[in-house]
């Protein structure tokens, strides 16, 4: 059974906040895939939810673009990836993907579609589309029993949002 839902966010703060409160959820093994276009807003995403995985705010959260993976400690670690400069899977034989990927932490991971064929099943996949100037709308779908669980209780926290 699928799950999704959509959130529409209306400025960079509210994108932070929900996703804190995604963070919050987040458990070791956990995937999240964010797909969108440059704008769409993946990095502010991305800080937010590290800020609800307990990182704490003296560790500036940017996109690891030239590094790819970049290693932060919180309540529970997490591994923020990125895969803009990454044409393919060939790229990644030597980042040993595997350690990061279902392993001790959780996994961040913007441009995911560039390696979804490396990614794992059960994922919870952010699809994020730029609306205009401050607005975003992120389209959160599940793929597997966990990640299904991870948005039925997203629902929960933010009531009124679209979807089922």
């Amino acid at each position: 059974m699928e799950y999704q839902i959509s959130i529409v966010s209306h400025s960079p703060d509210e994108t932070a906040a929900w996703g804190r409160k995604l963070g919050t959820l987040l458990e070791a093994g956990d995937v999240v895939a964010l797909i969108g276009e440059l704008g769409a807003g993946k990095t502010t995403l991305a800080q937010g939810i590290a800020r609800g995985a307990g990182i704490p705010e003296e560790s500036y959260i940017a996109s690891p673009t030239f590094t790819l993976i970049n290693e932060y400690r919180g309540r529970v670690p997490l591994y923020h990836l990125d895969f803009y400069r990454i044409e393919g899977p060939s790229e990644c034989s030597g980042l040993g993907l595997e350690e990061y990927l279902g392993g001790a932490g959780v996994a961040l991971i913007e441009w995911a579609d560039k390696l979804e064929a490396l990614l794992p099943r059960d994922r919870l996949l952010v699809r994020l589309a730029y609306l205009d100037e401050t607005t975003r709308r992120a389209a959160v779908s599940a793929t597997g029993d966990r990640s299904a669980r991870l948005v039925r209780a997203l629902k929960k926290m933010l009531p009124g949002m679209e979807g089922h």
